[in-house]
């Protein structure tokens, strides 16, 4: 199930969005699926290796889900089309339910073109609920590796399991995190934003990571469509990322530094002007839409997306997945502003519509992921909800009437568990939730079991763990309980494969949402 409304934050309309994407409906259309009649054979060669960027699928549903792949047998090529020739590949895709292919189950061909960097998304409808499928692509004589997806159940589920995960800078080090997570095959993978950052990559200034080096083309902040791709591009050559990919559907969000950083709605923290910003936003949401499996609802119009949407888990769960930058009103001028009762970081039609899904939710467990983090630590982090305490109150009043909300966050590279208040400047009040925040996946390189920033958290009683090494989130939904691991590895800068651990496990029942450590 996929809900979400269609709000345009920047007033461009559909005009705007051919205007600033290029795009024609067409070639839309032929990147989801390719008419029947197509034929499936290249008319021009494709190049060996068209597939270097591995697979991934997305988006899941009860019946179905999203496939991705992108033709670049050289990922890192300037111009940010992956060393793909500039006409269109007929991609045939196959989706069976054993790994061998003996049983196919689906097949069909999606257009890769060269407007949309030879990117596809086939989305795949028929399937059985609850089940656990394969899919691989072919072009010309080119195979890809094989990939696993599982739809949603559909009913009173009995299980679900599912990990978080954020914040890959891939010049800070490796993705160990990454192995582990591949290694577990989740049910899905929830990604909370910073895929990639926009950051020029300075060797001997945030180039951390051992044993590599980039050229000058990475070195400037990313602007334009083709400095996005090749950045994607940069990043999604980490094997550790292809295999996490290809072992579970994800569903993506976003945070900041997919845009620039600490961005608000049609604000530039470091000064584009204004009138310039909507451009910038435009060909990041693009490039955002190519590199990921996304449904054809996430396709950009010009500078608006439509990121957050719902996902229901049979009656087990709901998922509501947020857009945290898109609306949200910039950073307060002064402490008044900062307490306005009308400050928003989701949004007027954001709001309503999340207060609403939680309102008619059937489900046992609500789950609401967002890219920053809800539970109250100082009131200088603005960019955080503490920046935000009007919407916090209004998010914390709905949860009070709410089955077992749990939110999912990520973006402050630590992991911590913490309760949710119903006041929290009253520790004593009831705790109406849970928050679960992961690390980074590498980004701020290495970290610590703990460092300067973990007496802001431990000195509040409702936060119960605190960490600030690298790694990801792995919990485990039943009717009666959720159980969540922290999961971490003890460094990233030097090579790939550092030994995941998992260093913190709590309980949550049902009922009774608090964090019992086990």
């Amino acid at each position: 199930m996929v809900d979400r409304p269609s709000p345009d934050p920047a007033g461009l309309g559909r005009r705007s969005f051919l205007q600033l994407s290029g795009l024609s409906a067409a070639t839309v259309a032929l990147g989801v699926a390719a008419p029947a009649s197509a034929d499936a054979t290249p008319r021009r060669p494709v190049p060996s290796g068209a597939f270097a960027l591995g697979v991934a699928s997305g988006d899941p549903a009860a019946d179905g889900f999203v496939l991705w792949t992108k033709l670049a047998p050289e990922p890192l090529a300037l111009d940010g089309h992956g060393g793909m020739p500039p006409y269109d590949v007929p991609v045939r895709y196959e989706v069976a339910e054993d790994e061998r292919f003996r049983k196919v189950v689906r097949t069909g061909t999606a257009i890769a073109s060269s407007e949309l960097g030879h990117a596809v998304h086939p989305q795949v409808r028929g399937l059985r609920p609850g089940r656990e499928y394969f899919y691989r692509f072919r072009a010309g004589s080119e195979i890809s590796p094989v990939g696993r997806s599982k739809t949603l159940p559909t009913g009173p589920a009995a299980r679900f399991s599912f990990a978080t995960a954020s914040c890959q800078a891939w010049y800070h080090g490796y993705f160990p995190a990454y192995k582990d997570l591949a290694e577990r095959a989740p049910d899905a993978v929830v990604f909370l934003g910073d895929y990639i950052y926009e950051y020029g990559i300075v060797a001997g200034g945030n180039l951390w990571k051992q044993g590599v080096t980039v050229g000058p083309e990475h070195e400037v902040e990313i602007e334009t469509l083709e400095q996005y791709r090749l950045r994607y591009a940069l990043f999604k050559t980490d094997p550790d990322l292809q295999a996490a990919h290809a072992a579970a559907p994800w569903l993506h969000t976003w945070d900041d530094h997919e845009v620039q950083n600490n961005y608000s709605a049609n604000t530039s923290y470091y000064g584009i002007p204004p009138e310039m910003f909507p451009y910038r936003r435009a060909v990041a949401y693009r490039a955002f839409y190519e590199n990921l499996p996304l449904s054809l609802d996430s396709l950009p119009k010009g500078p608006n997306s439509q990121v957050y949407r719902r996902f229901d888990v049979g009656r087990l769960a709901r998922l509501n997945l947020l857009d945290t930058r898109q609306f949200r009103d910039p950073v307060p001028v002064d402490e008044a502003d900062r307490l306005s009762e009308t400050r928003t970081i989701m949004g007027p039609a954001q709001e309503k519509w999340l207060y609403d899904g939680l309102k008619r939710s059937p489900a046992t467990w609500n789950l609401v992921a967002n890219g920053v983090v809800v539970t109250a630590v100082t009131d200088d982090r603005v960019e955080q909800w503490d920046g935000y305490p009007a919407n916090r109150r209004r998010l914390i009043s709905a949860f009070e009437k709410t089955s077992n909300p749990v939110v999912l966050t990520g973006d402050i590279h630590r992991a911590v568990a913490s309760e949710l208040k119903a006041d929290f400047a009253d520790p004593s009040s009831r705790t109406v939730g849970v928050e679960l925040v992961c690390s980074s996946i590498a980004s701020d390189g290495d970290g610590a079991e703990t460092d300067n920033y973990a007496k802001d958290w431990l000195q509040h009683p409702y936060v119960k763990f605190y960490n600030a090494r690298r790694g990801y989130v792995h919990a485990t939904l039943t009717p009666t309980e959720m159980t969540s691991e922290f999961v971490a590895v003890p460094y990233v800068e030097a090579d790939a494969n550092a030994a995941a651990r998992t260093v913190a496990r709590f309980r949550t029942p049902a009922g009774s949402p608090r964090l019992e450590a086990l």
